[in-house]
């Protein structure tokens, strides 16, 4: 795009930015200012309830938003205005109020500076507050209103006069949203009461209702009702233009925990599942689907959430026609308010426990204070509820791959009893299939093996076939068994297995004990006559084919001198009936792919970190310990197997040739591990094609380069407080992936940076 145009766009995009419907939300964890210097800001989980603010980015040689450091003492609270954001201070309870350019008190009244709140509510130019302690047991007050005003050295405040009202200075008020012009606060006894210039245009009028929350646009109101979670509206819609089929109102009967608002829409989460619903012009196709949350706020055009599974910031367009990038910063934020006092029903304290952080006993500056959440009691498509909440713990959400009883059938949508039974025929008809190929297939060794091998005895030449068509037969041909194949064992480190042996611990190599397949053949799951339990390679015909007893012999005394902690080790084999069996350990927890792909339970950051530095330290074993070297050929995750202890161990380092090839094998080695860094990081494939690009390489180096390696990391795991040592695996990946080989580093270089990261425990 030349330069010319993209002046255009931007102006276009200022000028429709000056008739934006401004919204505003409750006050909570998470907030956003609007205008043309909208940004977020969140209250972080770390325990010290410090502040992050992030927004767009202001320089114009790239895109996306940016983490903005904002001198913002610890805040119990956050409430964004149009231009400004406000909150109240844990330690005093005072009133702070901040634009992008950083903390001022210019933006409070001297009179107000010295004054405690426990409410706080920022409008289009005014700014009310609730008096009081925030952490009193006390939950309303009296109110003050103040303007802010905009000047050429940007904003002041003052005290006000619109917003002054004989009415209301007597009115204990719980909860507080201020719009263009207004403000609205819950009473204490019930009921909503406005006041402002442009208050009458609302027609909130002799309202009874308690509400659980407010959210206001321009020139309307809306609340979630706290007996039934259902939303009531009032004000002018079509200046809002929020309104679904001529209503502000969602559907009917959905009930709500918390409301947000921006340019022409209205969101709130779900009282069941905690997910996402919104109304009025809104781009539904980009609300996140599969996660529920605890906290939202929206900008003009970007809404922000917390999700309740690991408190990650997830941000998306709110609108089709927003072209804002979205970059939220890396922090776990809290998943809501911290409040004297133990939760009320439907709620439960959140338990910092749960983040696996070994430092963080709390999420709340004071062990006292607690985080009381809203209770889901249904969960999102694909997953039910295994228990239900309790006075410490929201409800669990389960995978439904893993319902295995009646109580989940219904809510899973499991097939039917019919669809079982067709799913069990196919089943059965495919394992009938195989044995019918697989007897043929012996058949068809066995002809070739009295074709070209001799016999003892004195034979014509065969002409018939082996499946028993008519022809010129042997004769005086003796019932012969192959021969095993003659190999000279591992001294002392592999064990000789007869194949009776092998087909006991295996169930006679059922289908049932099977572990994986591959180009080589089949993978078992065996329990020897002593009780070990090993996996076994059997390899299939094509391979036997085109292996010869020389060649496995040669591959028999390759895998018996490789013995490391970080690689699946030979335990034996067996060479009888024509079969190859190898015996090697048996790795109980499966691959690395099973668990960043195949539904298997989830790895955290310290334990990817550890995998990524165990298999490089197999790796870097095969390539410089080893004479002569051994380059793998094949490393992928699937070839990366772990052990009891979670142990990484390398895998399915097969035939292996020794000849000029091997030092650029051992950069391809480097490569395809620079892949399983980013499939570690990311939790996407190495290739996939129901994403754009396909490659992992395609898509994760450009946005490495540009410095948005945040923008790969992997959201469905709980980030770690410091997020720094992923930014530098993200980092070590690109250079292992370059095209170049000579620009790759060596296997050892590599695990030498894993091994630092790991030593300096960076990853907490």
């Amino acid at each position: 795009m030349n330069n010319h145009n993209h002046k255009l766009i931007s102006l276009l995009l200022f000028l429709s930015s000056l008739s934006f419907t401004y919204g505003f939300g409750s006050m909570g964890p998470i907030s956003a200012v609007f205008g043309q210097s909208s940004f977020f800001c969140a209250i972080d989980a770390s325990g010290k309830q410090e502040v992050i603010c992030w927004g767009k980015n202001t320089d114009n040689s790239s895109s996306g938003s940016s983490v903005f450091a904002i001198d913002v003492p610890p805040m119990a609270a956050l409430n964004g205005g149009y231009e400004f954001m406000c909150g109240i201070l844990v330690n005093t309870s005072y009133a702070s109020c901040w634009n992008s350019m950083g903390h001022t008190f210019d933006l409070v009244p001297q009179v107000y500076q010295s004054t405690s709140y426990s409410y706080i509510s920022s409008g289009k130019d005014h700014v009310c507050a609730i008096r009081g302690s925030y952490y009193s047991e006390s939950d309303s007050g009296s109110v003050d209103c103040w303007d802010i005003v905009a000047a050429s050295t940007g904003f002041t405040s003052k005290q006000s006069g619109l917003y002054y009202s004989q009415e209301i200075s007597s009115v204990s008020f719980k909860k507080l949203v201020s719009g263009d012009g207004f403000s609205c606060g819950t009473v204490q006894d019930g009921g909503i009461k406005c006041w402002g210039p442009n208050a009458s245009n609302l027609g909130v009028l002799n309202v009874p209702d308690r509400f659980l929350a407010l959210a206001s646009g321009k020139s309307s109101i809306c609340g979630v009702l706290e007996s039934s979670g259902e939303i009531k509206c009032w004000g002018d819609s079509d200046s809002d233009s929020c309104s679904g089929s001529g209503s502000l109102n969602p559907a009917v009967g959905t009930s709500f925990v918390a409301l947000a608002t921006g340019d022409q829409h209205y969101c709130g989460i779900r009282r069941d599942d905690h997910g996402i619903e919104c109304w009025g012009k809104v781009n539904s196709s980009s609300i996140p689907k599969d996660s529920g949350f605890l906290s939202i706020a929206s900008s003009d055009s970007i809404m922000c959430g917390i999700r309740e599974d690991d408190l990650v910031l997830d941000c998306w367009l709110a609108n089709a026609t927003s072209q804002s990038d979205i970059d939220p910063p890396l922090q776990l934020c809290s998943p809501g308010l911290c409040s004297p006092g133990s939760c009320g029903p439907g709620k439960f304290a959140f338990n910092a426990s749960l983040l696996h952080e070994p430092d963080l006993t709390s999420l709340c500056v004071r062990k006292d204070l607690s985080i009381c959440s809203p209770c889901g009691f249904n969960c999102s498509s694909g997953f039910f509820p295994s228990s239900s909440c309790t006075q410490n713990a929201d409800r669990v959400c389960t995978a439904c791959s893993l319902c295995q009883n009646s109580s989940c059938w219904e809510v899973c949508k499991l097939k039917s009893h019919q669809h079982q039974d067709l799913h069990q025929l196919r089943r059965l008809i495919i394992i009938i299939g195989s044995s019918v190929l697989g007897f043929l297939l012996i058949l068809i060794l066995l002809c070739i093996s009295l074709r070209f091998f001799p016999t003892k005895g004195k034979t014509k030449k065969q002409f018939s076939s082996c499946i028993g068509k008519p022809g010129e037969k042997e004769t005086d041909a003796p019932d012969v068994i192959p021969s095993a194949v003659s190999v000279a064992p591992c001294p002392g480190l592999a064990q000789v297995f007869r194949l009776s042996e092998l087909k006991d611990a295996t169930n006679g190599f059922k289908e049932f004990n099977e572990l994986g397949r591959g180009s080589y053949g089949f993978v078992y799951k065996a329990v020897l006559a002593d009780g070990r339990q090993v996996a076994v390679k059997r390899a299939n015909a094509a391979t036997i084919i085109h292996t010869n007893s020389r060649e496995f012999e040669m591959e028999l005394e390759i895998l018996c001198s490789v013995r490391h902690s970080n690689v699946v080790n030979l335990l034996g084999y067996c060479a009888e009936m024509g079969e190859r069996l190898l015996v090697y350990e048996l790795m109980s927890h499966g691959t690395l792919h099973d668990h960043l792909h195949g539904g298997f339970s989830p790895l955290n950051w310290p334990l990817r970190l550890r995998i990524a530095m165990q298999a490089a330290k197999g790796l870097e074993f095969l390539h410089t310990e080893m004479n002569p070297p051994i380059a793998h050929r094949d490393v992928k995750s699937s070839n990366i197997l772990l052990d009891g202890d979670w142990g990484a161990r390398i895998s399915d380092f097969g035939l292996l040739r020794n000849d000029g090839d091997v030092i650029l094998d051992m950069r391809d080695d480097v490569y395809n591990f620079g892949i399983v860094l980013l499939e570690l990081l990311s939790g996407r494939k190495a290739n996939d094609r129901d994403c754009t690009p396909s490659s992992i390489v395609e898509w994760a180096v450009p946005l490495i380069k540009q410095g948005k390696a945040a923008a790969i990391i992997d959201r469905c795991v709980g980030l770690p407080r410091v997020v720094v040592p992923l930014l530098k695996l993200a980092d070590m990946a690109e250079v292992a992936v370059r095209e170049n080989p000579c620009e790759r580093p060596s296997m050892g270089e590599v695990e030498m940076f894993l091994e630092q990261l790991v030593k300096e425990g960076l990853i907490l």
